[in-house]
């Protein structure tokens, strides 16, 4: 709220104030000084025959004495003495029933005085509250009709967009953002364009209006944003996408008008929104009927992107890990034009991300970050930054001066694998867990193609009783049918290896089965690997682009089709499972061998399962 709306309120209280000091000023005018003693000693003076007059109202009794009496000094007071003759005390709450008789013995003259207010003051006491509650409402109700800055309803249309470039600098800059070369390339445009905008109007070349940053989470497209800042050298507002939305009917759209009109103002300048998909959605997409305040909101950053009033100074940035549920127009050249997208990392760029983490961590000479980077496939910056803060923890948890390789790895796989639990198993949980994962060790090691397996453990770490963890030598964009149908013999080899040893299953394979239904599902339905469907796709199994999760939806395929769907998923499960099967069984000797080392040393790395392997070969 303005000072526009502060100043009348605050001439109200003060008026308020003024009343009350006026009124208990005037109820005291013309009321002589008096003294203020304790019951027992009227009772006194009346019994010497020293009251003249009493005046009693409600519990409270005033009056006066025949002669004065001495004020100040001890015991009443303390300093100098005066001679009062007027007196004030309160009745006790236990009554005396010999009060009155004892002032007409002592002929006092008695005055009562009604303790209810004066119509006047009452009906002003009663009206206040509601003056007030009016006054309040009215300057609302001005507030609301303006929607000015000023106003009471205005600050709720205030964006409350962070600023950087004119109170607080951005300290990030290209320079502590590693990797992602393509995107910051693209990115270097609109920075150099913001500093030189002659150099590309001189030959009719026009800067994105637009640029949306797509990848998934944790991949630095925030981080990106606040380079762009750090490097642009102009007027940069963040916001998140979230503070659009309020319960109070078009405070959204307001929020944005506002956005874009302090971004114009200081043009050029740089509007970053993140999490594009708060508003962003798709029209039309949202449950229930009646007035849906996310999609106003859509449209006033519809009209301020892409409307009658342009605005080629002002460049909009967004980040988004959703693209697919983004409404169309937003999506259109003319609103957001350039799409960056920003992919995991591969072990390169993961290497130079250690690298910008571990600037402040005191790392030993045995520390190899090319090692750690390969063996991290898949992991975001966020997830990097997370093993090295690990590390750091474990290493300060045992005053260790550096952090060590061997932290770096200990904190590997606790990302990857979980941490380790303490909890108590019996001989033979722990043996059938250790052929539960030497089965699917013995698997990947004999299948060609498969991934290298680069540690084994019997040791429950999160929530598995055992792991196995298989890391590629580099990072893969295709799978061929051959190496899915490994990876889906390898999953199933625990499951393999119980039932062959122990001619019995246990609940132990429940996640390998889940993630081996996955896969087949989309082998068949996505990817068309299957010989009698062929190169047809369908819907089964996708998720929901606005709940973002497998809903039942109409199908757009037949009931024998849907049928046939389920015979081949059914048919490639049963092909690994054999697959499998033929490996176990043709190299048990191996199975048992691994199962022993895994039972004496509870975890096996690459290098040592190769030992035990190439042991049973040479007896």
């Amino acid at each position: 709220m303005g000072q526009s709306v502060w100043k009348p309120m605050l001439w109200v209280f003060i008026l308020i104030l003024a009343f009350n000091v006026i009124y208990g000023y005037v109820a005291q005018q013309g009321t002589a000084e008096s003294l203020a003693i304790s019951y027992s000693r009227f009772r006194d003076e009346l019994a010497a025959d020293n009251v003249k007059s009493v005046t009693l109202k409600g519990n409270a009794l005033s009056g006066e004495f025949k002669n004065k009496i001495s004020v100040g000094g001890p015991p009443e007071g303390k300093g100098p003495a005066r001679q009062l003759n007027r007196f004030t005390t309160v009745k006790p709450s236990i009554d005396d029933p010999t009060l009155m008789a004892d002032l007409q013995a002592k002929k006092v003259e008695v005055t009562a005085q009604s303790t209810e207010t004066s119509p006047f003051v009452s009906g002003l006491i009663y009206l206040l509250p509601w003056l007030l509650i009016i006054g309040i409402w009215w300057f609302a109700m001005r507030g609301v009709k303006g929607q000015g800055p000023g106003s009471v309803m205005g600050s709720f249309s205030k964006s409350g967009a962070k600023i950087y470039g004119q109170t607080e600098k951005m300290s990030v800059t290209f320079d502590d953002v590693a990797g992602m070369e393509n995107p910051k390339t693209e990115l270097r445009e609109i920075v150099d364009y913001l500093r030189d905008p002659k150099r590309f109007q001189r030959i009719g070349g026009k800067v994105p209006k637009g640029v949306l940053l797509v990848g998934p989470p944790g991949t630095g497209k925030t981080l990106l944003a606040r380079a762009v800042a750090g490097e642009a050298g102009v007027m940069f507002l963040s916001i998140s996408a979230s503070q659009f939305i309020e319960m109070f009917v078009g405070v959204g759209a307001g929020r944005v008008r506002d956005l874009f009109a302090t971004a114009k103002k200081s043009a050029p300048s740089i509007i970053f929104i993140d999490e594009l998909d708060a508003v962003g959605r798709s029209r039309g997409a949202g449950l229930g009927g009646g007035h849906d305040e996310r999609e106003q909101t859509l449209n006033q950053l519809l009209s301020e992107m892409d409307g009658f009033d342009s605005h080629d100074e002002v460049i909009v940035m967004a980040a988004t890990n959703r693209p697919d549920v983004l409404d169309p127009a937003l999506l259109r050249p003319g609103r957001f034009d350039r799409h960056v997208v920003i992919d995991r990392p591969d072990w390169r760029d993961r290497e130079k991300i250690l690298q910008v983490h571990t600037r402040k961590v005191p790392l030993d000479k045995d520390v190899d970050l090319a090692v750690i980077a390969r063996g991290t496939p898949g992991m975001t910056g966020a997830d990097l930054e997370n093993l090295v803060n690990e590390a750091a923890i474990l290493a300060a948890r045992e005053n260790a001066p550096t952090v060590t390789m061997f932290h770096m790895e200990q904190a590997k796989d606790k990302i990857l694998m979980g941490g380790e639990r303490k909890m108590y198993i019996t001989d033979q949980e722990k043996r059938i867990t250790a052929y539960h994962e030497a089965g699917h060790t013995l698997v990947a090691k004999c299948l060609p193609g498969t991934d290298p397996v680069h540690k084994v453990t019997i040791i429950p770490r999160g929530q598995a009783l055992g792991v196995t963890q298989q890391l590629p030598e580099d990072d893969r964009y295709h799978y061929s049918r051959t190496y899915l149908m490994n990876r889906l013999a390898v999953a199933l080899g625990g499951r393999i290896a119980e039932r062959l040893v122990f001619g019995d299953l246990s609940t132990g394979a429940q996640n390998d089965l889940k993630m081996v239904n996955d896969l087949a599902e989309k082998m068949v339905c996505q990817w068309g690997m299957s010989e009698k469907i062929g190169a047809m796709t369908f819907s089964r199994g996708e998720e929901h682009p606005f709940l973002g999760r497998k809903l039942a939806e109409e199908k757009t395929f037949s009931e024998q089709m849907a049928w046939l769907i389920d015979q081949e998923i059914a048919a490639i499960i049963k092909e690994a499972e054999l697959k499998a099967e033929e490996v176990i069984a043709a190299n048990r000797p191996k199975l048992d061998a691994l199962v022993d080392a895994l039972l004496e040393e509870e975890t096996l790395d690459g290098a040592r399962i190769d030992q035990v392997i190439d042991a049973t070969l040479n007896k």
